[in-house]
């Protein structure tokens, strides 16, 4: 019952706080996922407020924050950004332009997903809202300006004029608050001037990080791993493998790995407290060999050509500087909702 109390709580929060709560939640139409499977989460649409004029300081002013929060971290070009897990657990989405590009961070605290968006594929470059509604416990956004529904782990339209439309994603780095001052130490990150009347300092879930309940009901379970044990995963075609944050060493990993035809390189480490993935195959036809590289943040590993690349995947010294490592199709997430998406993934041993 502990569970229906958090959800409860939470809800009166927004319902209390909020004063835009618009329509209830629409299942029309057809749908690419089991309409039955679809759930309405109980604020409605825009009832959880996505944050559409994001306002940022620096790091160092970032008082809200303890080291061991989570953020996600943005970059392109010279500007870096952050965004943390205290303010998106009450928010799921912020409208940002970064250095020109148009994203939507959407981050889902029922799965533990973050993935940036990007919106400039869409028409107008149109912002995302948070529907209300749910699939597999994850969140599933709608784009305003088609008004269709996204599932934000499935990167889709799975509702509306775009159904079946995938969106394309932007590299993101999530990690502790303490591993990203130290390695983006004049970095921006999201402010609580949301213009939104909220506790960023309080967990608005109890103790759901940790513990084994789910608040909705999610497709098959896979007791390979902890059902909130944080998994980078790597969408490949049909196929998936997945990097257990926590089965990793203190120290930063680098594994040159090729999963169903994709040649890549994932680093991941427990102690820092991330886990990223590139093609290594680059578009010359080169596929180059990493090595780690430790203490030296935000820089993570170099090749046998002498270049040093860092947690974006640019490298930043050597013959090849200023050149990006493909992202691969991947992000972190809770296990459950990894193994309910992309059933039968590979866990990496």
């Amino acid at each position: 019952m502990k569970h229906i109390f958090y959800l409860t709580a939470f809800f009166f929060l927004i319902y209390f706080t909020a004063c835009d709560t618009v329509d209830s939640a629409d299942l029309s139409g057809e749908w690419l996922i089991p309409k039955d499977q679809v759930f309405d989460g109980g604020p409605g649409r825009d009832g959880i407020p996505s944050i559409d004029d994001p306002q940022f300081i620096n790091v160092s002013s970032a008082s809200y924050l303890t080291d061991d929060d989570l953020v996600v971290g943005f970059k392109n070009g010279a500007v870096v950004r952050a965004y943390s897990h205290p303010i998106m657990d009450w928010h799921e989405i912020v409208n940002d332009k970064v250095n020109g590009k148009n994203i939507a961070i959407t981050y889902c605290p029922l799965t533990g997903s973050a993935i940036a968006w990007n919106r400039d594929g869409l028409v107008g470059g149109s912002t995302f809202g948070v529907s209300g509604l749910l699939y597999n416990t994850n969140l599933i956004p709608y784009d305003r300006g088609s008004q269709s529904n996204w599932s934000q782990m499935m990167i889709k339209s799975v509702n509306g004029n775009l159904i079946g439309q995938e969106i394309e994603t932007s590299k993101m780095v999530e990690t502790t608050f303490k591993t990203w001052k130290e390695m983006y130490p004049n970095s921006q990150i999201l402010s609580t001037n949301t213009g939104f009347s909220r506790s960023y300092g309080t967990y608005p879930y109890g103790g759901y990080r940790t513990n084994t309940d789910l608040l909705f009901p999610v497709n098959g379970e896979d007791n390979r791993l902890h059902k909130k044990a944080r998994v980078l995963g790597i969408i490949v075609g049909e196929s998936t493998i997945t990097y257990s944050i926590d089965s990793f060493g203190e120290d930063i990993s680098v594994i040159n790995n090729s999963f169903s035809g994709l040649k890549h390189v994932a680093a991941v480490s427990k102690g820092k407290n991330f886990a990223v993935a590139y093609n290594r195959e680059l578009v010359d036809g080169t596929i180059l060999e990493f090595t780690v590289v430790q203490n030296e943040l935000p820089i993570i590993m170099f090749d046998g050509e002498g270049n040093k690349w860092d947690v974006f995947g640019e490298a930043v010294e050597g013959p090849r500087a200023g050149t990006l490592l493909e992202a691969t199709k991947s992000f972190i997430s809770y296990w459950f909702a990894w193994a309910a998406f992309y059933p039968n993934a590979v866990i990496y041993q």
